[in-house]
């Protein structure tokens, strides 16, 4: 990835990109990337990222059922981040589905909207571990694009305004 960033320059505006999932800290996430895009005049992307399926023919026509039900879901979900956002913050974000490797989606957003100049994402505080996303971009952290926030899952709104 060799694209230039843009962010700044005229005619141009600051992007925060924010992982939207199924886990339960996204919320964390949308707010400190809502916050971030109202104290810096700039704009928040929300990514949804669904699993690709396998396409085998002879199960084709449930595969695309499975799909546009996985659509619909992710649209669901999206609604209800853009709410939020627009709720801390009085924007409307960019909203994106894309289906496939959730790490190799958000790096082909990130080449493609030279705007973005900031991901966010959120990490759980359980047993489990910080979150799926992240335990897979552990790896490739240090040749990322872009700067990477991780917010905290613990941190409530008050923390967060503090920070932003």
């Amino acid at each position: 990835m060799t694209t230039q960033r843009q962010s700044y320059r005229p005619g141009h505006r600051p992007k925060c990109l924010v992982i939207v999932d199924e886990t339960a800290e996204w919320d964390r996430a949308v707010y400190y990337a809502s916050r971030w895009a109202v104290r810096g005049g700039g704009g928040v992307v929300m990514l949804r990222v669904i699993e690709t399926l396998d396409r085998n023919q002879q199960w084709l026509g449930v595969a695309d059922v499975m799909r546009a039900e996985a659509i619909e879901i992710a649209e669901t979900v999206l609604d209800r981040a853009s709410g939020r956002a627009n709720g801390i913050a009085a924007i409307t974000p960019e909203r994106v589905i894309r289906e496939g490797d959730p790490v190799a989606q958000i790096l082909d957003v990130i080449d493609k909207d030279v705007d973005i100049a900031l991901l966010v994402l959120a990490a759980g505080d359980g047993p489990e571990g910080p979150g799926p996303i992240i335990t897979t971009m552990v790896r490739s952290l240090g040749s990322f694009p872009i700067p990477v926030t991780i917010v905290a899952a613990s941190l409530t709104d008050q923390d967060i305004d503090a920070m932003s």
